[in-house]
Formats: structure tokens, sequence, C-alpha cells
């Protein structure tokens, strides 16, 4: 896996590199300090991944990584910043994760572990014969995770960990077993980003994911109620969902 640094301090590009090569096998191809000169590397050469700072002369680092991201061949993009205000704009280029400096070191390690899971399970993906285009030769990236917001932090979340997600107001909370988080967009935006043949729009506040319901309860007007696996939660099916849903689960 080759990635680069992109980087304006000298000691937290030194110390990033230093954790990189001691907690993976990532290979650091290359440094920067300016957002200009790592447009001009990309032009003649393609990374697995991008350590990305904000605040860079030239091309600050969100401009640089929307520019990344249109690319045919787009490397994950992990944020390295002292400015958490950028988080909302990280998560709309799908960036792998937002780290807030001053970090800890088990912080790096562990997105360390899961970017390079993630890496080896999408060349995986990618190499599967139904997943190749026939008129491109080429693959598209199978996700198995979706990017969700807590405390101002890009979280990289397995989509078998979420139970249920709820609209409220002009936001949508996405629920796992242990925790709640908070996406800038609503309930049906974040449905469209989940698989429908594990998820299932129930009524029109609520998305839940169809192998963590437990109960399937007869309520008021030909309705249900869901009870779900490990919590105390209920989530309804509304009227217009029924027959769809008694299809969907087979009854």
């Amino acid at each position: 896996m080759k990635a680069i640094i992109v980087e304006d301090e000298v000691l937290a590009q030194e110390e990033l590199s230093y954790l990189i090569n001691t907690h993976s096998s990532i290979k650091i191809e290359a440094t920067f300090d300016d957002g200009l000169d790592v447009l001009k590397y990309l032009q003649t050469h393609e990374v697995d991944a991008i350590f990305l700072d904000i605040s860079i002369p030239s091309l600050d680092g969100v401009l640089l990584a929307q520019n990344i991201s249109k690319f045919a061949h787009k490397p994950y993009i992990v944020f390295i910043t002292a400015y958490k205000e950028h988080a909302a704009e990280a998560f709309e280029i799908e960036a792998f994760d937002y780290i807030l400096k001053p970090y800890h070191e088990s912080r790096i390690v562990t997105m360390l572990q899961k970017l390079e899971s993630h890496f080896a399970r999408d060349k995986q993906s990618v190499n599967k014969p139904e997943d190749v285009h026939p008129a491109q030769g080429s693959a598209t990236r199978v996700s198995h995770s979706i990017n969700l917001i807590k405390d101002e932090r890009i979280i990289v979340t397995d989509i078998n960990d979420i139970y249920y997600a709820a609209a409220q107001e002009k936001v949508t909370q996405v629920y796992t077993r242990k925790e709640e988080f908070t996406m800038p967009m609503n309930i049906t935006e974040l449905c469209n980003r989940l698989p429908e043949e594990h998820f299932f729009r129930c009524h029109r506040s609520y998305c839940v994911n169809l192998s963590k319901i437990r109960e399937i309860v007869p309520w008021f007007n030909n309705t249900y109620i869901l009870r779900l696996s490990d919590l105390d939660f209920e989530v309804p099916v509304s009227r217009s969902k029924v027959k769809e849903f008694r299809q969907l689960m087979r009854f």
C-alpha cells in the first residue's frame, strides 16, 4: 500500500512518518508541504492513501481533497488537522478518517489498522470477476462501510453495525448497539447510501437494518412495531409500508 504525507510542519511530518512506518506496512512514497505540488505529483503517480493536513500553502487541504476526489483512481484520504470545523466537508468528499491534533498514538494506530484492513478487503472485492465492467475491464470499489460523524470526527463504520436511523428535522440520527451519530443529511439521502438488501425504509422517519429485527409485534391499524436485538427501542412500520414489509419478510 503506497501513501504520501501532506504536512507543512516538519516535526509533525516526521512524527507521522515514524508512526506509519512503525505500526503499518504502508510505504511512504513522498512527503509534501504544498498543495499544488501534490496535484503535480499525482498527475504522474498513483497512491492508495493520502495523510493530509488542512492548513497548507498554495491550496488548502479541503480544496486539495475535493480535487483528488474527482480522480478516476481515488485514494483514501485521512485528514490530520487542528481544525475541527471542516469535519462535515470531509464527510461530503468521503474522507476515510478525520483526526484532530493533538492526537494520541493509539488513535493513529487504530486508524492504520482499519485503513489496511479496508484496503485489503477492497482490493479483494475489485479482483472478483463479477465486479469487472465488461466494456472497461476495470473494477468498482465495493463498499462494506459508511462514514458516520460523531464529535466532529469521521468514524468508518461497518454497515452491519448499524441498527436503525431516525429522521430529526434536517439531520438523521444513526444508531449502533452502543453509539449514536448525527448525520448532516435527510433520512432519504442516508438510506440511499445503505444497501437496500439489508436496510428497509419502514416509515417516513425510520430506516431499519433487517438483520437486527428480533420480534415483529402486531400494532393498531394492521401495522407493526419492530423490536431490535440488543436495544430497547421499538421501530414502527407505517401503514403505507406494511404490504412491502410483509412481502420482504415473507409472511
